[in-house]
């Protein structure tokens, strides 16, 4: 697994054999980051990564210049690898990792970000409630998104929230944004 852009470009990602991770495939990072690219500078952006997993995302951020990326983790084993990557790429100070379940981290978040992007096991029980916890949570900024990386089972289109979808191969990723406050 490669650094696909930004100034880090090139550098490897190597989680040990064994690792319990699905990172995003290196074609649907190519897809979303050229999305996200179009619609953003990234420096200087406030990112969370919810479901870290190896911090292949959280990196591609940094690479690019993201003032600050947070990224949530709740195996010991993923983020002390996310922790010590990111001091490896000289990164450390941009890349925080936070050991937590996301489903109790969401709520204690006083936060707001630019971007949350959120990857969470395809098989995960409750996949389907993220958009309205982080949005409802107020972790987004109201020109911000959500992006959430799911499987084609999952069909957010209904979704008030709901900006539009990117496929790439097998990997789906829904965008949101906050609604706007009523006046």
């Amino acid at each position: 697994m490669r650094i696909i852009g930004g100034s880090l470009r090139g550098r490897s990602i190597n989680p040990p054999a064994g690792y319990k991770a699905r990172p995003t495939t290196d074609f649907a990072k190519e897809g979303l980051f050229n999305t996200l690219g179009n619609e953003y500078f990234f420096e200087d952006l406030a990112v969370l990564d919810l479901f870290g997993g190896t911090g292949s995302i959280s990196f591609e951020f940094a690479s690019r210049g993201a003032g600050e990326v947070i990224a949530v983790e709740m195996n010991p084993v993923n983020a002390a690898f996310i922790k010590r990557t990111a001091a490896t790429l000289g990164v450390g100070a941009v890349v925080q990792v936070v050991r937590h379940n996301v489903f109790d981290f969401i709520p204690l978040c006083t936060k707001r970000f630019d971007i949350v992007f959120a990857d969470p096991p395809y098989a995960l029980e409750g996949l389907d409630t993220i958009p309205d916890k982080v949005l409802g949570a107020g972790l987004v900024v109201p020109e911000g998104y959500l992006i959430l990386e799911h499987p084609s089972e999952y069909n957010f289109a209904a979704h008030p929230s709901f900006v539009k979808e990117r496929k790439y191969g097998n990997v789906h990723f829904s965008y949101f944004r906050p609604l706007p406050a009523e006046s």
